[in-house]
């Protein structure tokens, strides 16, 4: 018991020295950015509510930034009408720390339980300075609700429950277009019904909203829908998508269009092969998985905290005790790395060094372990005796059973440091040939039934284990998504 606590004590002191500083690093960051996407929610809906606009005829003072989402997405952010601008910071807080618990519990739930309290603080800390989470959370984005409400359908889905899935998606494409790609994985998948649920969904909602707001509506549908200036331009360092490595490739000119399509037709030729060898063994984690990295790559536009999408495949990577790949990419993901090419993504470094997240959600896409976990078995063991029998008159003898290896089990995650997640439970236990038989000299070359019995069995042990107006990303000079004084095109 004395251990017993001398251990929780210590535990308790790790979580709370790194607490601390996750506490100061996203105290300092996130009053930089000032909630800057918030903002644009909450003065869409009060312009619509309050002075008769509509949703897309707001701009933030000092910019040219408004709503660019589709009108169902004003509709569930409708309530912050009713309250001042900072209950609804508050509020956005909580549902992101919500959906971030939903979402984990999801990917890592029974490896977190396992640890009780120290393994969620851990997982808790580790993820608040990962760039993605931490800029949704300081600049007030809907990336994580998003995320939870895709992976509600995943977890329904690899339980057997697919009559219920599909809402989550359609809900999640209807506040957003890039989600939609989960319908086409459902389709792979021959979940028609979960498809046609998620399709259904995001047609009523888009409905729902066409009646509560036709103009905006028919506004967002026949131009802003196809006007990227509205969201930001394409070659800046945040853009993290395939069309942004082309951007800044050939800024200040304009990326060829016929150039992305046909690379964004080739991600998602890879990624249909990938997935579909992720459905045949029903691992819905990593379809779910290599999907969000597809719709990051072909997307016109991915903003650095749209790479929450990467978390079911750092799931993946755990849960395949690739710890090296997982620690390494979190580390790089981290460190804002892509920021040291704000100014000047020109030269081979800048080709590299400005998309590396990019890098990393493709190389992901291409190499991330898909499919149920097949370990290399161990050799059977052949061992028989050449015991002679007693000679019968009676029925022939019995030929030996066939070799029946026994079930390997699987499952489990990894942690971040292995201090978080256990690795995989492996045993395997093998039975050889027995039988009885009679009239034989031995087992090689002999025309009769072996005779004899043998049985040997293994094992293998266990694995263990800005101010408002300026939206920067680490400094009143940079940005995540907008600013309010865009570098010179």
């Amino acid at each position: 018991m004395a251990a017993l606590l001398a251990t929780d004590r210590r535990r308790l002191l790790l979580v709370l020295a790194l607490a601390v500083v996750v506490g100061v690093f996203t105290a300092i960051v996130p009053l930089l950015r000032d909630w800057f996407d918030l903002r644009v929610y909450y003065g869409a809906v009060d312009t619509w509510v309050h002075h008769g606009g509509s949703i897309y005829d707001y701009r933030v003072p000092g910019t040219t930034y408004g709503f660019t989402y589709p009108p169902f997405a004003a509709l569930g952010m409708l309530p912050m009408a009713l309250v001042g601008l900072h209950t609804a910071i508050a509020a956005a807080l909580l549902l992101n720390l919500a959906a971030l618990t939903l979402v984990t519990g999801i990917l890592a739930g029974p490896e977190l339980r396992r640890y009780r309290w120290f393994g969620c603080a851990l997982a808790a800390c580790l993820l608040a300075l990962l760039e993605p989470v931490r800029d949704t959370f300081s600049f007030g984005q809907v990336n994580l609700v998003l995320l939870a409400l895709v992976l509600s359908d995943a977890w329904l889905l690899s339980r057997g429950w697919g009559r219920w899935a599909g809402v989550g998606i359609g809900l999640a494409a209807a506040v957003k277009l890039t989600p939609a790609l989960f319908i086409v994985l459902l389709l792979l998948g021959r979940r028609r019904r979960a498809a046609g649920v998620a399709t259904a969904v995001a047609g009523a909602a888009t409905a729902l909203a066409a009646w509560a707001m036709p103009d905006a509506s028919r506004f967002y549908w026949t131009d802003a829908l196809w006007d990227t200036t509205r969201i930001g331009r394409l070659d800046y360092v945040s853009n993290q998508s395939l069309q942004g490595v082309l951007a800044r490739l050939v800024a200040p000119q304009e990326p060829s269009r016929a150039l992305w399509a046909t690379l964004a037709l080739l991600v998602l030729c890879v990624w249909a092969r990938r997935t579909s060898r992720a459905l045949a063994d029903e691992d819905w984690i990593a379809a779910f998985a290599l999907t969000g990295l597809a719709a990051c790559l072909v997307s016109p536009i991915t903003w650095v905290h749209h790479l929450v999408w990467l978390l079911p495949s750092f799931a993946v990577l755990l849960r395949r005790r690739r710890l090296r790949v997982a620690a390494a990419l979190y580390a790089v993901l981290c460190s804002s790395v892509v920021w040291l090419w704000f100014d000047d993504a020109s030269g081979l470094d800048g080709f590299l060094g400005s998309n590396t997240y990019a890098w990393i959600t493709l190389g992901l896409l291409l190499w991330l372990p898909v499919g149920q976990p097949r370990p290399d078995r161990p050799a059977l063991s052949r061992r028989a005796s050449a015991t002679p029998a007693a000679p019968s008159t009676a029925a022939p003898a019995i030929s030996a059973a066939p070799d029946q290896p026994s079930p390997w089990s699987s499952g489990g995650a990894a942690a971040i440091g292995r201090a978080l997640f256990t690795g995989w439970a492996v045993a395997a236990g093998q039975v050889v040939r027995s039988g009885r038989a009679a009239g034989a000299e031995g087992l090689a070359g002999a025309e009769g039934p072996a005779a004899g019995t043998a049985r040997v069995s293994s094992s293998v042990p266990t694995g263990s284990t800005r101010p408002a107006a300026a939206k920067p990303q680490s400094s009143s000079a940079r940005a995540s998504s907008y600013t309010a004084s865009p570098p010179p095109a």
